[in-house]
């Protein structure tokens, strides 16, 4: 039986605002005010305050073809608290904006607010605001993070050095094969009305790409264990982009090994499957949303003690550039070849 669904313009965009974000408490205090006034309102004593905004676009971002609309208000809050902890930083809020066509109704928000209040919900950040609009071109989503940390807790992409070792946390290249998995199912379904998609044995692949986690447990395993890494960032659009990006900033050098980096064996089935390369889909495919960060070589121990932490190199001079070794010694640059919205 067909659900009922609801005009959006029945409420108009105060009614829906209203409809979306009632019963919202927060959690945190230094959550001032929240919904309901023309700003919220925070407060901080003796803390950095940090920021980060990301945009997803239908169609540029994701395809509501595969991805469910509850899957994907969790991974919209989710991959902005990811900037604020490869910070370092805790987040504490963020605000909401949509773009929203007419093809969408008040029960479609509703459940794309229901995975953007559970991301909420378990990771302790409060929803205080946003805005809507009208979108000609599908569904936009907006969402600003804030969030702190003292200021010499305080992590940067610019601060590797020489010697320090390379660290990432998790597997690496199961949420590109989740995303080539479903592309492949989508193709398969075309102009089938009944279409059932295949994907047992390969569930982990396609949560990797439709749910994936913010590393909160890996910055708290950090902080009890005294490690203090000297960069750090997420793996957002690929490991060989952010390992770039680090060097760039901290005007070094790095040497990776193939036979170091994490995967999972059912990602390796998966670049079977399609003839893909294994290595470049773990260092190229990116939306993985785990941790890329460097330790004082001094710090090899403890790390070596932390559950679900690889070191897979070592930050060297600048002169040296930045390479990765194979499997036969073989030492071939790293390439940027990650997601590059722009393209």
């Amino acid at each position: 039986m067909e659900e009922k669904q609801t005009e959006i313009s029945t409420l108009g965009e105060f009614g829906l605002i209203d409809h979306l974000t009632k019963n919202i408490q927060p959690r945190n205090a230094s959550t001032v005010k929240g919904v309901g006034d023309d700003c919220a309102v925070l407060h901080y004593d003796n803390a950095e305050i940090l920021v980060s905004t990301d945009l997803l676009i239908e169609g540029v971002h994701f395809d509501l073809t595969y991805v469910p609309l509850k899957h994907l208000g969790y991974k919209s809050a989710i991959v902005n608290f990811s900037d604020l902890y490869a910070m370092n930083a805790i987040p504490r809020q963020i605000t909401v904006s949509l773009g929203i066509s007419k093809r969408f109704t008040v029960e479609h928000m509703e459940a794309l607010y229901s995975g953007i209040k559970l991301a909420c919900e378990i990771y302790g950040v409060d929803l205080i605001g946003g805005d809507t609009t009208t979108s000609r071109s599908g569904l936009v989503i907006s969402i600003t993070c804030i969030g702190e940390a003292p200021k010499d807790r305080i992590v940067y992409r610019n601060g590797a050095h020489d010697t320090d070792l390379i660290c990432v946390s998790g597997d690496l290249g199961a949420a590109y094969m989740g995303l080539q998995l479903l592309e492949r199912e989508k193709v398969a379904s075309a102009g089938q009305k009944d279409f059932i998609p295949s994907f047992q044995g390969k569930e982990y692949l396609v949560e990797r790409q439709l749910k994936p986690e913010a590393r909160k447990d890996v910055i708290e395993e950090l902080a009890k264990a005294g490690i203090q890494p000297t960069a750090m960032m997420d793996i957002s659009d690929g490991l060989s982009s952010e390992l770039l990006h680090i060097c760039k900033a901290s005007g070094t050098g790095c040497r990776v090994y193939e036979d170091r980096i994490p995967i999972d064996y059912q990602t390796a089935i998966m670049a079977e499957e399609l003839n893909m390369n294994l290595v470049t889909a773990a260092m190229n495919g990116g939306e993985d949303y785990e941790l890329l960060f460097t330790v004082p070589l001094h710090c090899h121990e403890k790390i070596k003690s932390l559950p679900g932490i690889k070191v897979i190199g070592h930050i060297t001079d600048k002169s040296l550039g930045c390479a990765m070794i194979t499997r036969d010694g073989t030492e071939i640059p790293v390439a940027a070849q990650g997601w590059n919205p722009l393209k």
